[in-house]
């Protein structure tokens, strides 16, 4: 290969890591996706940054944690505070860059060389010209986000994962073979509006699906869970079991269609003559309840179902590992990866660290891949019922509350850190209140050991391994100016010792990408 490495991002949208055959689900969703991550690294212990479609999305870019980069909710695209983002890197090494399908970051789509976007409700960018795509856009603009009880229109063609694949050749096919190629291929599915076509509507059904954790578990989940599940009883009504049953049902479909468009897109890269040449990852920007808890969407607080994500390498220079099961990774991780792949610099402020070695198999400094860290919450106190303020009134729902956002005031309010370090999970918030599971014997996070004595020790070393993420993650932008240097690794690493490769920075002239102002 005499050219850089090809790279394509395919981004599911609301994916949960736990419902794959290949993680020990008892449904077959995703057989092509689970044969081909054998061929690869096929992280078992990967994190969301943020629980929230724009943070997560803004951290995979520019590989930075949410109380950095400062888009904290899906409505602060133009608050994203960096110095370069894996796009910009990308362009000055050469490559031509797409987007196939969602957006939903601080980028807009004239920053690509080719963009061809589409969302969840059919008039988010998409282009409807044949009858069978204006009717689906028009039947998913009448879904009100919410689950369909009815095959979508239209069959598999007018799908937007069919169509996204579609545009990613269509980029792919129009290139000079000597152009390396970037390409987000972002689905915005499994995402609610829970539908999908035949034969993938009836493929799981509502009645044949395997139990899980109940509403009637809400109280072991504090106040917030249960303020969800209050507001989700009013607009699904007496139904909501049986609703809930055909929104995972649906979900699982869509999880069948999207391996299959996955599929097609591996094939096409193999017909092309492309598949040794490019780097195929596979992710999500975070989870789904998928009913936990009597539970849809997403919400409060950082549950693995919401933050454990799929992430998985492969192509040239990855090592055929399989699942990799003993190290945790972060979606801010990949930007710094790529960056040593393709022989860039780390842009200053970066925050994640070069999984390399994971993809290699080789040289694993393991202490730097010990934990995971998330965060939630866009700050302040808790909102709660005794306040004010009416879910219309802040646009979650319309007054007679037959839709409903479920990223919100409510929700999205305060501060919440979660880390992860061996079988056991902790998370705190800004009031002191917190929770630690162990997940090995305790997935669903049902027994809070918090203040169990038994536990006291693994609490203790749980607490301070959280200090040490969030004093990690504290940020360097600005760089001091005059004297002071920040001392940094070029592949993020804090306890390597790679002083032949540590850098002293004080850049007077760093541009912040937010304010757009000489920080001087």
């Amino acid at each position: 290969m005499n050219k850089k490495p090809n790279i394509i991002i395919v981004m599911t949208d609301q994916q949960r890591q736990d419902l794959r055959k290949s993680r020990g689900y008892c449904l077959d969703t995703m057989p092509f996706l689970d044969q081909w991550a054998e061929g690869g690294v096929d992280f078992c212990n990967a994190y969301t940054s943020n629980p929230a479609c724009m943070p997560a999305r803004v951290s995979m870019f520019t590989g930075r944690y949410t109380s950095s980069h400062k888009v904290r909710t899906n409505h602060n695209e133009e608050d994203a505070v960096y110095t370069k983002d894996l796009l910009d890197i990308l362009k000055e090494k050469g490559y031509r860059t797409a987007l196939c399908g969602k957006n939903h970051s601080h980028h807009r789509r004239e920053d690509f060389d080719f963009a061809a976007e589409t969302g969840h409700l059919g008039n988010e960018g998409e282009i409807n010209e044949t009858p069978d795509e204006k009717e689906f856009a028009e039947f998913l603009l009448h879904t009100n986000h919410m689950e369909t009880h009815q095959p979508s229109p239209g069959g598999v063609t007018v799908q937007h994962p069919y169509r996204n694949v579609s545009s990613c050749f269509q980029f792919i096919d129009g290139l000079e073979k000597e152009e390396p190629f970037f390409v987000w291929l972002s689905f915005a599915e499994p995402h609610n509006p829970y539908q999908v076509p035949e034969p993938y509507f009836d493929l799981f059904p509502p009645e044949s699906l395997p139990e899980i954790t109940g509403a009637g578990e809400l109280e072991k989940k504090g106040p917030r869970f249960q303020w969800l599940r209050n507001v989700w009883e009013q607009v699904m009504k007496e139904e909501i079991d049986q609703r809930i049953l055909r929104c995972r049902s649906n979900y699982l479909g869509m999880l069948r269609l999207i391996d299959d468009q996955f599929k097609r897109l591996v094939t096409g890269l193999k017909e092309r003559n492309l598949e040794d040449d490019t780097i195929v990852i596979y992710l999500s920007d975070h989870g789904d309840f998928g009913g936990e808890y009597g539970l849809i969407r997403k919400g409060a607080d950082l549950p693995d179902v919401l933050t454990h994500i799929p992430m998985i390498w492969k192509g040239p220079g990855i090592a055929a590992v399989g699942k990799q099961d003993s190290y945790f990774t972060s979606i801010v991780d990949i930007l710094p990866t790529l960056c040593e792949m393709i022989g860039a610099e780390v842009p200053y402020g970066c925050q994640g660290k070069s999984i390399l070695p994971l993809l290699k198999n080789q040289d694993i400094p393991e202490k730097e891949f010990a934990t995971a860290y998330s965060e939630s919450g866009f700050g302040g106190r808790y909102w709660n019922e005794e306040d004010a303020l009416t879910l219309p009134e802040e646009g979650a729902s319309d007054p007679e509350l037959t839709r409903f956002d479920c990223l919100n005031t409510w929700t999205q309010c305060g501060a919440v850190r979660m880390l992860r370090k061996g079988s056991f999970k902790l998370q705190e918030d800004m009031m002191g209140n917190g929770y630690l599971y162990d997940l090995k014997t305790d997935p669903m996070e049902l027994k809070n050991l918090w203040d169990q004595e038994e536990y006291a020790s693994v609490k203790e070393d749980m607490l301070q391994e959280l200090v040490a993420a969030m004093l990690k993650q504290e940020d360097v932008i600005p760089a001091p100016h005059r004297r002071y240097r920040v001392k940094t690794n070029p592949k993020g690493y804090w306890f390597e010792d790679a002083r032949a490769g540590d850098t002293g920075i004080r850049k007077d002239e760093l541009l912040c990408k937010c304010c757009n102002h000489q920080s001087k």
